[in-house]
């Protein structure tokens, strides 16, 4: 039964089995719900998770909020009461387990050979007198001073440990509500890795509800511009909504949350699933134009016939690197590489099925202008001169782009990975001002918990723990560094006068140092060491702060905390949520790593399969390998960091690039048949197939433009890396392989004898095997 057949015979069921499955797959859309949380991108086991959840049986969960306060004196008393107001508050509140601020931690001092234990700001100060006074006493209090306090008294914070359980949404409600009943001049700034949950979903929901309707607007002017009639606009549009309702309605069905980057899905769907509807309407405009005569079922069945195998192979290709994804480290890039190859194989059956079903029942329409000789747009032009400078400048045209490669391939070697997740914001974003704030008047952003066990009033230990403070003090990224062993020297400051043996020094017995903690606990709270040590101090933990600009800072600060551990017997674990970020960008690393070897290996041996002959999947390499090493350059030279979502970028600019070579080695196959010239068949295949692969780069590009209006800065980023990907890989397609076609004169796109029928190409190409 040949194609024409087939479509007339079943044309009803082409059309409803595929409306069918789609409005089926909407259905699951009203169960989906948005995952914010970055540590849940990785496996379980991994040990950086593992350390961090036994720590949390231990001493509880903790993931603090720090709310900054800006001032040009944080002790006027205004401020202060805010604070003070805000602090009881949030003390009441059953949603928050710890809340610690200047009237919750402690000064420790020694009066007449006492120790008192009292508020940082027992009583807020009406005078000029107190203020000074009380500024003094913070700067000697290493428990406050630039811990809740910045040393230029600008800044002040509140910390708040929510309750395990509590939605990132719920918590910020009430601390946005808090802020309105207490309000005051100062700038309020918010850090912590739920706010960014918070943020990113805030974010992720308008972007789903502003950036699918954009994308498909801009869409459907880009397909009216190119073709110029409402079935080149309506039909490959209707093919991308239906691939974006099946490929998100998947995401609940098979269990997936909507990451961070499930955004990406609709946009890819948008950007790629038109890509062969539109090489069908380009094929029907030429036939069309050339031949007015044939009717509307003759040409759409000499479409599919022509189309068939190289949509086909195209669309495999497509979904091989996308699928390279798949064995990305990382759950949502999976997940994104499983249901977005599903999405485009939809969209391939659509466009050789849905489409041509439908355009059978359609009136022919007016042949397109530009066939008939009388027109020429822009790409046309573009089209004509890439044919000339690819004949006759070939050389020219091959050092250009090897110039391109060295110049853009030494930038690879300044490519570095993120590790800082605030930079998924736009620089103007409260996140990256509060982040600014912690790591130039707070210490950092990054926490690195040291566990020890054993008995912790040990001489030796606390000595060890000291030890391990006061050498992390000295590298230049550590701001802060806080244990029991702190606690006990500023205790011993306080019992002891200056010059005494014991004066800041941890005690030789450990009699003294439980007596140490007895004394405290006489005129303070025991529970105030609640986070730094166990109820039967067995266990304690010493926190290193610091900042990290990149994670060269991150693998230096843990290197020295693990040259430290290892000449420990008292140190079990490490544990961070930053050392959760450095297991992420290792995944990013090996993730794109895995999926760039896949990706391009198994497109090399499709290719090889289809043209039968290596040479094919060695050329058709060539633009893939000339554009990744050109997009991995141009991030090392302008300083863009390799992320969470331009990891991604390999594998789906892999997939989509390749296609116009298939489809431009297709046509040079059938041009070279009919007995033309290597240069003619160039020509004649950048003038003709060269206008539906334009119009298919161009469409991606316009696809993933709408990326620019997201809220997130790494989408950002990926839309202009992906950008600049597709329009490499058209430059290669339509001028680079053309040059290289004409120095080398491949074998496998010449074939002995000639063939003049237009339509029977693929069957001829069948039957000679050895082509």
């Amino acid at each position: 039964m040949d194609i024409k057949t087939l479509l007339i015979r079943y044309r009803r069921w082409f059309i409803i089995i595929p409306l069918a499955i789609t409005v089926l797959m909407l259905l699951p859309l009203t169960k989906a719900r948005i995952n914010p949380d970055l540590m849940e991108y990785l496996p379980n086991d991994i040990e950086a998770k593992v350390n961090i959840d036994r720590l949390e049986k231990t001493f509880g969960f903790y993931e603090p909020i720090a709310i900054f306060f800006k001032a040009d004196d944080i002790l006027n008393q205004a401020t202060l009461e805010r604070i003070k107001n805000l602090t009881n508050e949030f003390k009441n509140m059953e949603e928050f387990k710890d809340v610690i601020s200047l009237f919750e931690t402690k000064y420790i001092r020694g009066e007449d050979g006492y120790m008192l234990v009292d508020p940082v700001v027992k009583r807020i100060p009406k005078s000029e007198n107190q203020r000074e006074k009380l500024r003094s006493e913070i700067v000697e209090n290493p428990l406050a001073y630039k811990l809740l306090v910045s040393d230029d008294f600008n800044y002040s914070l509140i910390i708040l440990n929510p309750i395990k359980g509590e939605s990132d949404s719920h918590i910020f409600n009430i601390i946005s509500q808090k802020m309105e009943e207490f309000p005051g001049e100062e700038k309020v700034y918010i850090n912590g890795l739920s706010y960014l949950r918070n943020e990113i979903q805030v974010i992720g929901i308008r972007d789903l509800a502003i950036l699918i309707p954009l994308g498909l607007i801009v869409m459907l002017i880009f397909l009216y511009i190119s073709f110029r009639e409402r079935r080149g606009v309506l039909l490959p549009f209707t093919v991308v909504a239906m691939s974006i309702a099946l490929a998100m309605g998947l995401m609940p069905l098979l269990g997936y949350d909507l990451s961070l980057i499930a955004v990406l899905v609709p946009i890819m769907m948008i950007a790629i699933a038109n890509n062969y509807g539109v090489h069908i309407m380009a094929r029907y405009q030429e036939i069309n134009g050339i031949n007015p005569d044939k009717s509307m079922k003759d040409i759409v069945s000499e479409v599919v016939s022509l189309l068939t195998k190289p949509i086909i192979l195209t669309g495999l290709t497509t979904i091989i690197g996308v699928m390279g994804l798949i064995v990305h480290i990382m759950l949502p890039a999976k997940q994104m590489g499983i249901v977005s190859s599903v999405g485009i194989a939809f969209a391939l059956a659509l466009s050789l099925l849905f489409i041509p079903a439908i355009m059978m029942g359609m009136k022919k329409g007016k042949p397109m202008p530009i066939y008939k000789g009388e027109k020429h747009g822009l790409v046309d032009r573009f089209l004509k001169w890439g044919g000339t400078v690819s004949t006759k400048y070939s050389i020219t045209v091959i050092y250009i782009f090897i110039s391109l490669i060295i110049i853009a391939g030494i930038g690879i070697f300044r490519l570095q990975v993120s590790v800082n997740m605030e930079n998924m914001m736009p620089a103007s974003h409260p996140l990256q001002i509060s982040t600014d704030i912690a790591n130039t008047k707070f210490g950092g952003t990054k926490n690195i918990s040291v566990l020890f066990e054993g008995d912790i009033k040990d001489p030796e230990l606390m000595k060890t723990m000291d030890r391990f403070e006061t050498e992390l003090k000295s590298l230049p990224q550590v701001g802060n560094v806080t244990s029991l062993s702190s606690v006990i020297r500023i205790i011993s400051r306080s019992l002891n006068d200056p010059g005494d043996e014991l004066y800041d020094k941890i005690p030789n017995e450990r009699e003294a140092i439980a007596q140490y903690i007895e004394f405290y606990s006489m005129s303070g709270d025991p529970d105030d060491f609640e986070q730094l040590v166990d109820f039967d101090y067995s266990k304690a933990i010493l926190n290193v702060q610091f900042r990290a600009d990149d994670i060269d800072d991150l693998k230096q600060v843990e290197s020295y905390i693990h040259s430290l551990v290892d000449a420990s017997p008292y140190v079990t674990l490490m544990a961070g949520q930053c050392l959760i970020e450095k297991e992420m960008a290792h995944s990013i690393v090996r993730g794109q790593i895995y999926s760039l070897i896949f990706a391009l290996v198994a497109i090399a041996i499709l290719l090889w399969i289809i043209f039968r002959a290596l040479s094919a999947g060695l050329m058709g390499s060539i633009p893939l390998l000339v554009t990744l090493v050109c997009n991995f350059g141009l991030m090392g030279w302008f300083g863009i960091k390799l992320d969470i979502a331009t990891s991604l970028l390999s594998s789906i600019a892999i997939g989509i690039g390749v296609d116009y070579t298939i489809h431009l080695f297709w046509r040079l196959k059938y041009e070279l048949n009919l007995g033309n010239s290597f240069s003619t068949a160039i020509i004649n295949t950048l003038t003709t197939t060269g206008r539906g692969i334009a119009i298919n780069g161009f469409s991606v590009i316009v696809g993933f433009s709408v990326l620019f209006l997201s809220g997130l800065m790494i989408l950002k980023t990926f839309a202009f890396l992906i950008i600049f990907s597709i329009l490499l890989c058209l430059m290669c397609a339509l001028i680079l392989v053309p040059s290289i076609v004409m120095k080398v004169k491949p074998k496998f796109l010449e074939k002995n004898g000639k063939q003049v029928a237009f339509s029977n190409i693929l069957q001829d190409y069948s039957q000679n095997k050895t082509a």
